[in-house]
């Protein structure tokens, strides 16, 4: 996996970007990213609960975070 989809989905979500989180949702490898991506969006156009649409957005941000911190390791440890 590449970090690229990581820094992405983080610019996305910063910009508002809805639409392109949308295509790197359906484009991605990373079916744990794709999910956090849908769930998130998913609640962002349906849900009325603030506190939904924050726990959504906060969980996607948090697996990003992860995510780019394992495939940083993984690069210093295989590069």
């Amino acid at each position: 996996m590449t970090k690229v989809d990581y820094d992405r989905a983080l610019y996305y979500t910063h910009r508002s970007e809805w639409d392109n989180l949308l295509i790197l949702m359906v484009r991605t490898k990373d079916h744990f990213l794709s999910k956090k991506i849908e769930m998130f969006l998913h609640s962002y156009h349906f849900e009325k609960d603030y506190s939904v649409i924050e726990k959504h957005l906060y969980g996607l941000l948090r697996y990003i975070d992860h995510a780019s911190a394992k495939t940083a390791d993984s690069l210093v440890m295989f590069g």
